[in-house]
């Protein structure tokens, strides 16, 4: 199996939300650590007390289907005739499925798996931090309006555009 190479921006657009949970599929995990993806369920499924539920979870039929759909994260033919369900893992289930496959490469690109997972929280704060400092803003702007009539009707609707532009 080819090797693909690896870049944090690749892996961080694997990395899709199921049930709150930042997630990667098995498929792509396994893609990743250059093995089968039938060979990392195994392993899984010989290691299943290193997987608990906040490790891995198995996607529902609907779950994988919308994924499927919304993402595109399937090429035409491939996985389409899966035999289960896809299994989806966390952070720390990814590092431990690194473990239990035991392969230089597995263990390597874990490393960047991890850092992946931690850009992607940091762009997440980044986001919220700045929506909440947008609602200062607005309230203040608003205030600002409400104290001095002469503040047009039309600046104010620009303002409120403006807002619902940057959202």
């Amino acid at each position: 199996m080819k090797n693909p190479p690896v870049t944090l921006e690749a892996i961080a657009g694997r990395i899709v939300v199921v049930r709150g949970h930042k997630v990667i599929v098995d498929a792509d995990l396994a893609t990743l650590y250059g093995v089968q993806t039938r060979r990392l369920n195994e392993q899984v499924r010989r290691n299943a007390g290193r997987f608990p539920a906040d490790f891995m979870l198995r996607l529902s039929a609907e779950e994988w289907t919308s994924l499927r759909s919304q993402f595109a994260i399937l090429k035409p033919g491939r996985g389409q005739h899966r035999k289960y369900l896809p299994l989806v893992f966390t952070e720390h289930g990814a590092l431990m499925a690194a473990t239990v496959l035991n392969s230089p490469r597995a263990v390597e690109v874990s490393l960047y798996v991890v850092r992946a997972f931690v850009r992607l929280r940091e762009t997440l704060a980044a986001h919220k931090d700045l929506a909440a400092k947008l609602r200062i803003l607005e309230k203040k702007t608003e205030a600002l309006a409400l104290r001095h009539d002469s503040f047009a009707a039309d600046t104010r609707l620009q303002l409120r555009q403006v807002f619902e532009a940057i959202r």
